[in-house]
């Protein structure tokens, strides 16, 4: 891989994005939106406190999966990969560029996330603020990942939604937010062990209520920054040139 080429690749996605509004707001507005909703359907129930860092895993989450993984497979569809592959770029600096571009992205998103929930729906953090930004950002960069690698096998956009069953709809299910993992069937459990939003969700929710150190969360954010790279690397690895 060479740098000059991944920035230029960033910088060329970042331009695009910045013509394209609707993009902007699905990524910047959506989530903050949604969990204003949740929080406004559970207002004085006390289940927004509960609930809320899920929420703050899921919705950046789905959202970073969805835009990375079709903006990506229409430059494979419309010709854009193969005519940029004629020239020096590879794989690689092709997938690590739109990792760093909307990983850019995520960042802004957590930020609008996390000061609407904690300071418009009020959403109590025991821990440090900057360490939920972190943990959240660390989310939203799995979600980008994820998007990336379904982009690599997809050949359409209607592919990429049926990704969503099998890469992003069992780690909702089984990550914690409708049942604590521990309290699963054995054979659940096990496998949401393995699911990486589990890891992201138990670390929000160890923040939001101070109840783990730095320590602990750090150890969760190794295992989702394993996913993350292991995602780019697979998906710079079995990416094609065009669609059939």
């Amino acid at each position: 891989m060479n740098p000059a080429r991944t920035f230029a690749t960033t910088g060329r996605v970042l331009e695009q994005i910045r013509h394209d509004p609707r993009t902007i707001g699905l990524l910047l507005v959506v989530p903050s939106l949604l969990i204003g909703l949740v929080a406004w359907m559970f207002t004085d129930t006390g289940v927004f406190a509960t609930i809320g860092p899920a929420m703050l895993a899921l919705f950046p989450f789905i959202v970073m999966f969805l835009v990375t993984s079709i903006a990506t497979l229409r430059e494979r569809r419309s010709g854009t990969l193969e005519r940029l592959f004629s020239m020096p770029l590879g794989k690689g600096d092709f997938i690590l560029g739109y990792a760093l571009a909307f990983g850019f992205l995520a960042i802004f998103q957590t930020a609008i996330a996390v000061s609407f929930a904690v300071w418009v729906c009020g959403l109590e953090i025991e821990g440090s603020i900057w360490l939920l930004f972190a943990v959240a950002i660390c989310d939203a960069l799995l979600g980008t990942s994820l998007g990336l690698l379904a982009s690599a096998f997809a050949r359409t956009e209607f592919q990429v939604v049926q990704f969503m069953p099998l890469l992003v709809f069992p780690q909702v299910l089984l990550g914690g937010i409708f049942l604590p993992t521990d309290q699963l069937p054995d054979v659940l459990e096990a496998i949401s062990e393995w699911l990486p939003l589990t890891y992201a969700i138990d670390a929000l929710s160890a923040v939001s209520t101070g109840d783990e150190d730095a320590e602990w969360i750090a150890s969760k954010l190794l295992v989702v920054g394993a996913w993350i790279v292991g995602s780019i690397v697979l998906g710079s690895i079995t990416l094609r040139r065009r669609t059939p």
